[in-house]
């Protein structure tokens, strides 16, 4: 039974196992996607909700994209623990096996590739989460604010995972585009938590101050 079809509190339990996998970047995916499902909730709270007629539209494409994230960030759960499981095979392989160092190699690219995608994932669902939160469901606004911490925080936990696999990857050209796309995402993912956190000040109503 894959990781996706396994009942939560079993998720957990992998999680807390001790095994390999999953670990940090399935358990990235899984705050995503948590997130993602927070956006979508909102947007289904605003939708027919009377004085949020006018964004109406948005919130139907909101609801829309935030499903696909969520959809996709569940896929990457799985995906993540398959990447690693890769790189402890690789590693696996006789040390006197000339292809050994190139598998070990090609395993840690899809060991970084796949956080990669969970970072960006993440990203989307931080900027759906900021409009959610600032003009969705008033009700609803803490439910959006916990959407942006939570796909915040699965964007710098993915991030973790990449830098700490690019560490060991012979490639410099490879290992640098990921470092700088890490970087511009890390940036990206500040700044919009920082947003939807004022937000939250405002709707919430407290002063900035």
């Amino acid at each position: 039974m894959g990781l996706l079809e396994e009942p939560f509190a079993r998720l957990l339990e992998e999680l807390s196992s001790g095994r390999p996998t999953p670990g940090g970047g399935a358990a990235a995916a899984l705050s995503g996607a948590v997130a993602a499902a927070l956006v979508e909730m909102v947007a289904v709270l605003t939708l027919g909700k009377e004085g949020y007629e006018a964004v109406r539209g948005e919130m139907e494409q909101i609801q829309t994209e935030a499903e696909g994230l969520l959809s996709r960030l569940a896929e990457l759960i799985e995906a993540d623990a398959t990447a690693f499981e890769g790189v402890m095979a690789a590693y696996r392989l006789p040390k006197g096996d000339p292809a050994r160092r190139r598998e070990i190699e090609e395993a840690l690219k899809r060991a970084c590739a796949v956080p990669l995608e969970t970072a960006e994932q993440c990203l989307q669902v931080l900027e759906l989460a900021e409009v959610v939160a600032s003009r969705g469901n008033k009700s609803a606004a803490s439910d959006a604010g916990s959407a942006g911490i939570l796909a915040a925080a699965g964007l710098e936990s993915a991030l973790l995972n990449v830098r700490t696999n690019l560490k060991s990857i012979k490639d410099e050209g490879f290992r640098r585009g990921c470092e700088r796309q890490a970087e511009e995402l890390a940036a990206s993912g500040r700044r919009l938590k920082e947003r939807i956190l004022e937000v939250m000040e405002v709707r919430q109503g407290r002063s900035a101050g």
